[in-house]
């Protein structure tokens, strides 16, 4: 199977709109368009699209962040690949293009979370070598 890993394009929104929506993240595409578009204008964010045979079958999310409590590190903010393509290597080869574009970045950490009841994809990343280092609840405040 032949991939290609490649910069993410507005004209992705669409196949990215339906790829989120298999994290259980539902979004119009006019939001995910404007996502994408400030995404591309950041410096300090990034995503790639991992293409078969001209579709986009999965999608990676990078950000680098600095916090006052620890050094510099970057974070995969996003991972989906379509569930038809799943199990043939195409987030491991998603996983290495973040190992470089942090090294790219200076860092040494690659960070990522994940939502507890994916014991799939907790067993995936340790496999790759991701090593669990906390466990968090998130709070959100609407505005």
């Amino acid at each position: 199977m032949e991939i290609v890993i490649r910069k993410i394009a507005t004209a992705d929104v669409n196949e990215i709109t339906k790829l989120a929506e298999q994290l259980g993240y539902t979004m119009s595409q006019s939001q995910m368009l404007r996502n994408i578009e400030a995404l591309q204008e950041h410096k300090d964010c990034d995503a790639y699209v991992a293409v078969h045979e001209e579709q986009v079958i999965a999608w990676i999310g990078l950000v680098y962040r600095i916090q006052l409590e620890s050094p510099p590190f970057c974070e995969i903010n996003g991972l989906v690949v379509d569930d038809r393509y799943r199990g043939k290597g195409i987030g491991k080869i998603l996983i290495e293009k973040a190992r470089n574009w942090t090294m790219v970045k200076g860092c040494d950490h690659l960070r990522l979370r994940t939502n507890v009841i994916r014991h799939e994809a907790h067993e995936f990343y340790s496999a790759l070598g991701f090593v669990e280092t906390k466990q968090q609840k998130v709070f959100e405040m609407s505005i």
